[in-house]
């Protein structure tokens, strides 16, 4: 594949874990942890989909995600937002606010692989 993700998550183990299984799917793995700076990083690395936590330090995946859709450059990117929390209303703000996919924790390796694919087939046939 050679495509590049980002993926915006404070938990090291999630990390570790998400890095693996894409790289050894031909994924090309950044990562970052800190919700205040995370538009920046996007902007700067365009990755071709971003992962995101919603419970981020220094800004919410929400906020993140809202500031994503505004942005010209980064309004179609696709978006996996990843939540321990699986209430109703979160997937309800993250639908709200433009979330390509959600998907609640724990989660196994066949479903990020999965909704990952699916992404990326989707964002490349309306492209």
């Amino acid at each position: 594949m050679g495509k590049r993700v980002l993926l915006v998550e404070d938990e090291a183990n999630i990390i570790e874990a998400i890095r693996f299984l894409l790289s050894r799917e031909g994924w090309h793995v950044d990562t970052h942890s800190d919700g205040a700076d995370a538009m920046s990083v996007i902007r700067d690395r365009k990755p071709d989909q971003v992962i995101l936590d919603v419970m981020l330090p220094g800004k919410s995946g929400f906020d993140i995600l809202e500031d994503l859709r505004k942005d010209d450059a980064t309004a179609d990117t696709p978006v996996l937002m990843l939540t321990a929390r699986g209430q109703s209303r979160d997937r309800e703000m993250a639908e709200k606010a433009g979330v390509s996919r959600f998907m609640t924790k724990p989660f196994s390796n066949t479903e990020v692989l999965t909704a990952v694919r699916d992404l990326l087939y989707v964002h490349e046939q309306r492209s």
